[in-house]
């Protein structure tokens, strides 16, 4: 099984902390925030993560190496700021097989396992994508797309955030041009042939996207700690 990182942001919101530090090896209790997704992988299961990198990527090769607890780490580089979420997975493709992937963003923090039910549903039932969708954030009320009967709709169904966590065939990517490709209108056209499928995620989730929110969930982890919870 093969996962992807979304590590390649410049972490405009999180400045001036990410000036000299790329944001996923921000620390958080202790630790890089990117090793808590790693973490959760290698429980899943996953013997190789693919890591994009562009702004201060060579901090992020140089703290992780080339494996992650036992965990095969593989870097595609991007230069920096220019293919957005899609090009930055298209051009990993070669280093994510031909099986569907799963890919997270790297800012995200959350307690979702990770395990891969969806691999098998893609395969078998013609779908593109499988998205992991939670409540509606105070940051991002409106949401993203809607979910009903365990289809991801545009106009149907409870309006949840997507989470940037999921599971993609290649396939949803083939025919993509090389450069700078955003995901959202890939997924809003496989969304509207009904070809993604997604889940309703109500555990602890977190998107790291300000020194605020950082500092916040620091402050989570090491009073789980003091209670003996982690």
């Amino acid at each position: 099984m093969r996962a992807m990182i979304l590590a390649a942001g410049r972490g405009e919101r999180m400045r001036p902390l990410t000036d000299h530090c790329p944001k996923p090896l921000l620390p958080v209790a202790g630790r890089p925030l990117i090793t808590y997704t790693l973490e959760r992988l290698v429980r899943a299961g996953y013997g190789t993560v693919v890591i994009n990198t562009a702004h201060l990527g060579a901090q992020i090769r140089e703290t992780l190496g080339a494996e992650y607890a036992g965990t095969r780490l593989l870097y595609s580089e991007e230069p920096e700021g220019a293919l957005e979420t899609a090009g930055g997975i298209r051009q990993a493709l070669p280093l994510l097989g031909d099986a569907p992937f799963l890919v997270v963003n790297g800012d995200v923090w959350c307690e979702h396992p990770l395990h891969p039910p969806a691999q098998p549903v893609l395969a078998e039932r013609g779908l593109l994508a499988h998205l992991v969708l939670v409540d509606n954030p105070p940051h991002h009320p409106e949401g993203d797309f809607r979910l009903s009967g365990g289809r991801v709709s545009l106009d149907t169904g409870t309006p949840l955030t997507f989470s940037g966590i999921g599971w993609y065939h290649p396939a949803l990517f083939a025919g993509l041009p090389e450069g700078r490709r955003p995901l959202g209108p890939l997924l809003r056209e496989a969304i509207d042939g009904g070809r993604v499928s997604g889940e309703h995620y109500a555990g602890d989730w977190r998107d790291i996207g300000t020194p605020e929110r950082l500092a916040a969930l620091e402050a989570d982890i090491d009073r789980r700690r003091d209670y003996g919870l982690i």
